[in-house]
Formats: structure tokens, C-alpha cells, sequence
């Protein structure tokens, strides 16, 4: 969660620095961005630190966990930080378990933070969700000059693994064309891979 704030932040700031003095505008966004970007973070850890502390802290306070309801929020970050994002949704969407639902949002974060990370300029992102009558496919493709390191290369797609695991899910990463996929499929019901 925070290595994903960071990321972004990171890339946000640097494409804010660019256009100090040439477009406002742009570097407004930027700043907006990083702010949003940061927010949500702080909130993450707050959640993650209530927990990890035996609090009586008002739940009703605390920020939602996230969800691909907040999808469209996590894609205009993505927006923001100069990726072009593309999303598309197929099939009944489906309430599904609240962990599944997070995994997913975070199958996708991770996703499009790698993107962010290598697949250089001028690339653009797909995010697919495909709900099914069993399970939810996950989808993140790129069309990027540079593919995304393989597991071994960094903590993001090992993340992604770890998380289609628990789910009793399968996932599939690497080039496809000039870019790169990752695709995951989350069973609804643990154990019916």
C-alpha cells in the first residue's frame, strides 16, 4: 500500500517538476495528485496501525478499506501521474467477499504501478474486469516500450502472486506484444481453482 503511494508520488512529483514555470495547470494537477495519492496512504496506515494496536478507535471513523468500488478513484491517480488508463467491465458484476474484493483492487494497484514503473513513455494501460459465474478475471495489460521485471526483478508482481494464492486463484505475468499482462483469476469461493 505505501510502496505504492510512494511510487506514484514519486512519478507525480517528477512530472510536476517538469512543467514548473511552462504549464501551471499541469503542475497543479500534479500537486492535487500527490496530495490524494498521500491521503489515501495515511488513511492505509492508520487502518493497518489500529490493527496491529488494540484500539478502541470508531470504526465508523476509520477510511473503507479499499475496493474496486474505488476503482475509478485509483485510475484517475494512475491518470494523473501521465498514463493514459483504459477500463472495462464484462459480465453481472457480482457482490464478492470483501478480502477477494481488496485483493483484486490490489492486483490491479500493483499492476498499474509497474506500468508506471517500466514500461516507459508513450505507454497507456487496460485494466479488465471480467465477472464470471465462478470467479473474477483480472486483467492489467500494457502496450510499453519496456516489459515489467519478471518476479525475481521486484516485490510488485511477487505481491500479486502471494495475493492470488491466498485466494485460491491462478496468475499469469509477462510480455505480450511490446508491452506486458498480468492476468489473475480470483474464485469466488476459496478452492475452486
Amino acid at each position: 500500500m505505501v510502496s505504492h503511494a510512494i511510487a506514484v508520488t514519486v512519478l507525480q512529483a517528477s512530472g510536476g517538476r517538469k512543467m514548473v514555470g511552462r504549464d501551471d495547470d499541469a503542475v497543479r494537477l500534479a500537486l492535487s495528485a500527490i496530495e490524494q495519492t498521500n491521503t489515501s496512504a495515511l488513511a492505509d496506515m492508520r487502518r493497518l496501525l489500529a490493527l496491529l494496536r488494540d484500539t478502541d478507535e470508531d470504526p465508523a471513523r476509520a477510511e473503507p478499506q479499499p475496493s474496486l468500488e474505488r476503482l475509478d478513484q485509483l485510475v484517475e491517480q494512475v491518470r494523473g501521474s501521465g498514463l493514459p488508463v483504459d477500463v472495462a467491465v464484462s459480465g453481472d458484476p457480482l457482490p464478492i467477499p470483501p478480502g477477494l474484493d481488496l485483493s483484486a483492487y490490489r492486483i490491479v494497484q500493483e499492476a498499474l504501478t509497474n506500468v508506471l514503473k517500466h514500461a516507459g513513455p508513450g505507454a497507456s494501460a487496460r485494466v479488465e474486469l471480467t465477472y464470471g459465474a465462478e470467479d473474477l478475471e483480472v486483467a492489467v495489460t500494457n502496450n510499453g516500450t519496456r516489459s515489467t521485471p519478471d518476479a525475481n526483478g521486484g516485490q510488485g508482481l511477487i505481491g500479486i502472486r502471494e495475493r492470488v494464492a491466498v485466494a485460491g486463484g491462478s496468475v499469469e505475468a509477462g510480455p505480450a506484444g511490446a508491452g506486458y499482462a498480468v492476468r489473475a483469476r480470483l474464485p469466488y469461493l476459496l478452492g475452486t481453482s
